[in-house]
């Protein structure tokens, strides 16, 4: 072989040498994307759940304020409406007392 063929040769050795190398670290950086997509997939899971649950916990925050809210509103018209009642019937007179009566008595004949 003529000192050209070899530098050929050569040459075409570490060309493939150099592609050898290029498609190990192509090989390598894939994986290493690879693991990271993985990665991101499981804390972006994480985070979804977080999320719900922090979701779930406001609803149920504001159901139980809007219960407590409800009720003390249904408490103070309650109360309101027992006032009221007391008022009523303390301004019952004798008058308005014969009048009720009588009212029930033509009821009756």
């Amino acid at each position: 072989m003529s000192s050209s063929q070899d530098q050929y040769i050569s040459s075409l050795k570490k060309i493939k040498q150099v592609e050898e190398e290029a498609q190990k670290e192509i090989e390598s950086y894939k994986s290493k994307i690879e693991d990271q997509i993985i990665q991101l997939e499981s804390e972006l899971e994480k985070a979804i759940t977080a999320a719900k649950a922090d979701g779930e916990k406001l609803v149920d925050s504001s159901v139980a304020d809007a219960t407590k809210k409800a009720d003390a509103e249904t408490q103070k018209t309650i109360e309101e409406a027992k006032t009221k009642s007391k008022d009523v019937a303390s301004q019952i007179t004798s008058q308005n007392a014969q009048d009720i009566i009588n009212i029930l008595l033509k009821g009756v004949e």
